[in-house]
């Protein structure tokens, strides 16, 4: 069997030794057409770069976590790399436990000269959430990992303010306006959780064929402040200034450019439409996960 390997940030070769349970296997570290699996060993942003060519190969991967903040793996039933072991090998003995999931796809809407899709594999966000995922990529990766997304928002937090968004949504081949009002952010979900655990999107599959999507309102500072602990918790759909609600297309504008991060990468500005790729990505899981 040929199986690539790919390397995030604070992970190498090294990582290899407990998934080399069979030394019939050819290791390779560039996805290839002959590969019959691929293991990501690192975060979110890991699998981000690397979605576009797993998507095209078909080959199931196994995500490795090895990042920051982890939440694709967690989605998955990974939460430790003794896990991923596990689902490794049985994979290896019985090539069952392969489960087809989708993706999020977001394109600029906007004037661009050659259209051009990225896909997420967690969550893409607008306002107050890319703000902090830009202040967190500015910190060392183990800060990022030791509550550095906390950390950001508490530095973003006093100067930002709500911003003007309207929101529009398209499951019919028609678009109808969703809402036109100030938010602290819009977050369109495939995963429950992202920033390292903060489960904006509760009542998200990823299997579902469904994005998630949540609105904060504006609020003043200390709301969102407190608003924070519950949203992590995910206990903040009842909150009269959340919206959440599922699609499977989204457009967002603003009156001004706005940043759009997606798996705590940043991915371009406003306007853009955002889908849902139904069963895009071949993965490899826990048996209790297939």
């Amino acid at each position: 069997m040929r199986v690539a390997a790919m390397f995030g940030p604070g992970s190498s070769q090294q990582d290899l030794t407990l998934f080399q349970l069979d030394p019939d296997i050819e290791w390779k570290f560039a996805i290839s057409s002959d590969a019959e699996a691929v293991l990501v060993f690192g975060g979110d942003g890991t699998v981000h770069r690397h979605l576009s060519a797993l998507v095209r190969s078909q080959i199931p991967v196994l995500i490795v976590p090895r990042g920051s903040g982890n939440d694709f793996a967690r989605a998955l039933g990974i939460g430790e790399i003794k896990t991923a072991v596990a689902a490794w090998r049985e994979f290896c003995t019985t090539g069952n436990n392969v489960r087809a999931i989708d993706l999020g796809a977001i394109a600029y809407a906007g004037e661009a000269p050659v259209p051009h899709e990225t896909l997420f594999c967690c969550v893409a966000g607008v306002g107050l959430d890319s703000e902090v995922a830009e202040a967190a990529n500015r910190l060392p990766r183990w800060l990022r990992a030791k509550g550095g997304y906390l950390l950001s928002l508490l530095g973003v937090l006093p100067r930002f303010a709500p911003l003007p968004m309207r929101i529009s949504t398209d499951d019919s081949g028609d678009w109808k306006p969703y809402t036109s009002d100030t938010l602290m952010l819009a977050a369109f979900a495939n995963t429950s959780t992202y920033g390292a655990g903060f489960n904006i999107a509760p009542q998200a599959e990823i299997d579902d064929s469904q994005l998630d999507v949540c609105l904060i309102h504006g609020m003043n500072n200390l709301e969102v402040f407190c608003l924070f602990p519950i949203v992590y918790f995910g206990k903040h759909l009842r909150i009269s200034k959340v919206n959440y609600f599922q699609t499977t297309r989204a457009r967002i504008e603003t009156d001004t450019p706005l940043k759009i991060y997606a798996d705590g990468e940043f991915v371009c500005t406003t306007p853009a439409e955002i889908v849902i790729r139904p069963k895009a990505l071949q993965v490899i899981v826990p048996s209790s996960r297939t």
